[in-house]
């Protein structure tokens, strides 16, 4: 059994490679086509050409971009993304600094994600056609093509600015000290402190910026869930658990419903990835300590360096989620454990 796994690891560890080949390669002739002179920026407006052409020496930035591109992967291949321009720490330590609320943000807002639209494609199965899977399809649409910082602009206006329920932004209050750092993420954290002041704060500001970045991904699981469920209700099984008399919900949540969640897998364990990039515009709306607002403060400061490590980072995670998507999807699927 463990052999048959091996080639799935082999394939996507290969694939690996060459997604953060193709990532980094992509975003440095990107980042370096837009106009402007980081150096410049550094050195500000009334530093003598002098100054300016002594800090791109610093930084390479006087090397020809080929050799400047070698240069950066082979800091890579030994783990080091750069020294951001505009912090002028490690772009490492920066990533993971700004990452736990960023992870954070992604896993409530998958939760959320994951908590409505199974329900919803649920019913939108069960009442094909009639009136509740109508109202199921209006969302999943609408999650669909909603812009994300259109939705959260709204959210803020209406819970906070009219309604004022919940915060408009930031993690915790103002004033109120984070809890002590075991994980990075506050809810975690503040629960294993006992400081349910903190948490009950923390848990009040991410839910709208969560409830945002979840509404794409609801529509997509409920559309996936529905589509799932409409093809095992339809199964020969089906049919002979209702002539055995169980009753209708029985069939659907302890026949239909497991079966129809292994290919939903994939889409959950994707949309943890696209949540990852998904937070840019989001952690910006709700001013959001995260990886989205620090990678956006550093394409407006021309800091290749920081946004080639976002890229990089958040491709190695995606592959990585794709891995473990693979191996779930055999494990729960036993049809396709001998497969290689």
């Amino acid at each position: 059994m463990r052999g048959t796994w091996l080639p799935v690891v082999g394939r996507r560890l290969f694939s690996l490679v060459w997604v953060v080949l193709g990532v980094s390669l992509i975003t440095f002739t990107i980042s370096h086509l837009v106009p402007g002179d980081p150096a410049r920026l550094i050195a500000g407006d009334r530093a003598t050409p002098e100054i300016v052409a002594h800090i791109r020496a610093q930084l390479g930035l006087d090397l020809p971009l080929p050799q400047q591109y070698l240069r950066y992967m082979g800091q890579l291949l030994q783990g080091d993304l750069g020294i951001s321009i505009r912090t002028h720490r490690p772009v490492l330590q920066d990533l993971a600094a700004y990452f736990p609320a960023t992870l954070e943000l992604a896993l409530v807002a998958l939760c959320l994600a994951t908590l409505l639209g199974i329900p919803l494609g649920v019913l939108s199965a069960v009442y094909r056609n009639r009136f509740v899977d109508h109202i199921a399809r209006t969302v999943a649409v609408a999650g669909i093509s909603t812009p994300a910082f259109w939705l959260g602009l709204g959210l803020i206006v209406i819970f906070y600015g009219q309604l004022g329920w919940l915060p408009g932004g930031g993690r915790l209050a103002q004033g109120m000290a984070p809890p002590p750092a075991v994980t990075g993420l506050y809810l975690i954290d503040a629960a294993l402190a006992g400081e349910w002041a903190v948490w009950r704060s923390a848990l009040r500001h991410i839910l709208l910026p969560a409830l945002t970045l979840s509404f794409v991904h609801l529509g997509v699981v409920a559309r996936q869930v529905r589509s799932s469920m409409l093809e095992q209700l339809a199964e020969d099984y089906i049919r002979t658990a209702r002539a055995y008399g169980l009753s209708a919900w029985a069939v659907v949540l302890r026949h239909a419903l497991p079966n129809a969640m292994i290919p939903s897998v994939t889409v959950l364990g994707l949309a943890l990835g696209d949540l990852l990039y998904g937070a840019v515009l989001t952690e910006t709306v709700f001013s959001w300590p995260g990886m989205g607002a620090y990678v956006v403060d550093s394409i407006q400061a021309l800091d290749f360096p920081a946004v080639m490590g976002f890229a990089v980072v958040v491709s190695f995670a995606y592959v990585l989620l794709n891995l473990l998507i693979d191996l779930a999807y055999r494990w729960l699927d036993p049809r396709i454990r001998g497969v290689g």
